[in-house]
């Protein structure tokens, strides 16, 4: 499959972003006493998981027609793995719910990813954020918009904040260990927040509540699905979103595991962002080896 055209993407973009509005109702809908929390091992599974999830799949497969599109879901990639990349040239990934944990304690700091990837790198993206109303979305070289409900699509840009001292960092409050509080005890950003999701923290940078978000892989590690749509719709907003090498991440890879470090941001100070937490890790693992 050559490269999506502008128009297919234009098409493709209007259905996820219906699909992904269709998924947030679901969630919306659902009532905590229906929600049957399971424990995958990865964390908590619910029943509204699993709802949002058919509900996409469905209808991204049905909508899209016979175009050979790959799906690569948080809840089915354990049966349908098989070690190697999904074949196709384009690949759906798909959260239905980041943020499980968020979502059962009722902070309302949950989002939906959809996001299709061309090869190993994103071409369009969905992030919703249901509890406040709004759905962002961005296409290779198109930009970013915000919708919100029943209003036409409006540009989104990050801001240009670019001295140290006016940044503000967020970061999870759960996937945490000693490793990370020490990076984040003596990073040079010491406005930090937290919010629930990868979704939301780049949503708070996109509505420039935040400008930094950091993520450093410690039992686990992040997964494609929960990266390739935020990235995007980051990126196309004028920001950036890198391991901390200031490499490009890529997915639909044999692991879907994102295991190098993170770093996304509004972008003025992100190389110096990126040396700058090289030299603290190496500072704490020099410290506190690894075991």
């Amino acid at each position: 499959m050559d490269a999506l055209k502008a128009d297919e993407l234009q098409e493709l973009v209007a259905i996820a972003t219906s699909v992904g509005w269709g998924a947030a109702d679901i969630l919306l809908a659902m009532k905590p006493s229906d929600l049957n929390v399971q424990d995958s091992g990865d964390g908590p599974v619910t029943a509204a998981d699993m709802a949002a999830n058919h509900y996409i799949l469905e209808n991204l497969q049905a909508t899209c027609g016979t175009r050979n599109f790959g799906y690569l879901s948080e809840e089915t990639y354990k049966i349908q793995a098989s070690g190697e990349p999904i074949p196709q040239p384009c690949v759906w990934v798909i959260d239905p719910l980041d943020g499980t944990r968020d979502y059962i304690k009722g902070t309302g700091e949950y989002a939906i990813h959809i996001a299709l990837l061309q090869k190993d790198r994103p071409v369009l993206a969905v992030v919703a954020c249901p509890a406040v109303e709004r759905l962002y979305f961005a296409t290779l070289n198109g930009g970013t918009f915000v919708e919100k409900r029943n209003q036409l699509p409006q540009r989104v840009q990050v801001s240009q904040r670019n001295r140290i001292e006016d940044l503000t960092m967020v970061a999870s409050r759960s996937h945490r260990d000693e490793r990370f509080n020490q990076l984040l005890n003596r990073f040079p950003i010491q406005h930090q927040r937290s919010v629930g999701s990868v979704g939301g923290k780049i949503a708070a940078i996109l509505e420039h509540t935040a400008d930094v978000y950091l993520s450093l892989p410690g039992k686990s590690a992040p997964k494609d699905w929960d990266l390739a749509a935020p990235e995007l719709v980051l990126t196309e907003a004028g920001g950036q979103f890198t391991h901390f090498d200031g490499s490009p991440l890529k997915y639909n890879q044999a692991e879907v595991s994102q295991w190098g470090g993170v770093i996304a941001s509004n972008g003025p100070c992100h190389s110096w962002l990126c040396d700058e937490t090289t030299r603290i890790l190496a500072e704490i693992d020099k410290n506190y080896p690894l075991e």
